[in-house]
């Protein structure tokens, strides 16, 4: 039965907050710190007023289009920066301003951009600080130091935002797949455990159809003349409708029960090949069986499957060949389980066999039972040289057991 695939949460962090009210207050906060540190006024200038202001209220506009153009948004907030110095308004720092529009770029994956866009702020800071006579010493110790850390920061803080996004973007696609390989696998079992079911349904029931069709004739032609054969007749079909119902009744329930092993629909096996063939002889067919098989070394699986290849075998026997005889052979050879079932009947018609058109649902499904068990099966006509001649033949070949 298909397996219930528990639901787990998916991790959106950009989703649990709207992203315009996240990009606002990052713009809001981005205008006040560059507006407190231009009213501070660090070097004295008296130039802190509405354009330095203005100015800081630029830069924070500019994130509100940090997710559509991170690239156009850091490029601009670097021409504002110089543009800034250029008015010669309060010092603000070459990078504070672009802090935001490089963690941006980074985390929109323009990690060359702002690496290049840093780069640049760094040095033209550097190249004014000299050209303004600060000490070398004091540019390296502490000015240029203060630069590179926040340009590095702000690039490395945007690259692991993106990693972690991509990460959890990766685990949910793994999730995904799994969960669908899960629904995958639980369809294939349930396809394969009814098409386990049709054929059993299909051995079973043509089986029984076929004693029933036989007897049932054998009934009619002794009616007023032999009591006691129609009375054999009336008994087998009885028997053989009696053992279906009570198959049937077994796969309904398995049908109705989740979860059921797909052995508890019936307990067929090798002790009950003795019915079979006295089932075949009371049709008319006289059965020549060599049973050579111990059941305790075989799996059950293997087991069943050996039963329903014999019993859809003798189904054929009885429903097609108008034969007279039928040998049935079962032997362990080579840790295998070899089964023979031949008749003397009329043959096969042209292109029949498991895997051919003419073959039938009947012997497709034998091959196909066969074939997943990891053995073998062919069915056409019987070598010249056997006993007889002439007639039908299968052949089955099935693992002892199971492999792990």
């Amino acid at each position: 039965m298909p397996s219930t695939v528990a639901a787990r949460p998916s991790y959106r962090p950009a989703e649990e907050v709207d992203p315009r009210l996240v990009d606002a207050v990052l713009a809001a906060a981005m205008a006040v710190v560059v507006a407190v540190v231009a009213a501070a006024d660090l070097e004295g200038t008296g130039r802190a007023g509405a354009l330095a202001y203005l100015f800081a209220a630029g830069f924070g506009a500019l994130l509100l289009a940090r997710r559509h153009a991170p690239r156009l948004v850091l490029v601009l907030t670097v021409l504002g920066i110089f543009v800034y110095y250029m008015f010669q308004l309060p010092p603000i720092g070459i990078a504070l301003p672009a802090v935001a529009a490089l963690f941006s770029a980074a985390e929109a994956d323009r990690t060359r951009t702002a690496v290049a866009a840093g780069l640049v702020l760094v040095s033209v800071a550097a190249y004014f600080r000299v050209e303004e006579g600060l000490p070398a010493s004091y540019l390296v110790s502490y000015d240029l130091l203060t630069d590179v850390a926040l340009v590095a920061a702000a690039i490395a803080l945007g690259v692991s935002v993106r990693s972690r996004r991509e990460l959890r973007a990766h685990e949910e696609r793994l999730r995904a797949l799994a969960a669908a390989e899960e629904r995958h696998e639980a369809e294939r079992r349930l396809q394969a455990e009814k098409a386990g079911i049709a054929r059993d349904l299909h051995d079973t029931i043509g089986h029984t159809m076929s004693v029933i069709a036989v007897h049932s004739n054998v009934a009619a032609e002794a009616v007023g003349r032999d009591d006691a054969a129609v009375a054999r007749a009336l008994e087998q079909i009885r028997a053989a409708a009696s053992a279906t119902l009570r198959e049937l009744r077994t796969t309904v329930k398995l049908l109705r029960t989740p979860g059921a092993a797909p052995a508890e629909r019936t307990s067929i096996g090798l002790a009950g090949i003795h019915q079979l063939l006295a089932a075949t002889e009371d049709a008319g067919v006289q059965v020549i069986a060599q049973i050579d098989v111990d059941p305790h070394e075989l799996d059950t699986t293997i087991e069943a499957a050996a039963y329903r290849i014999l019993q859809e075998s003798l189904t054929n026997v009885l429903r097609h060949s108008g034969a007279r005889h039928a040998w049935v052979e079962a032997r362990l050879r080579n840790g295998a389980l070899e089964l023979r079932i031949a008749d003397d009947g009329r043959g096969a018609p042209p292109a029949t066999g498991p895997d051919r058109a003419g073959g039938g649902k009947g012997l497709q499904g034998m091959a196909e039972r066969a074939r997943l068990l990891g053995g073998t099966l062919t069915a056409g006509h019987r070598n010249s040289g056997d006993q007889d001649g002439g007639g039908f033949e299968v052949r089955a070949r099935l693992p002892r057991r199971l492999g792990p």
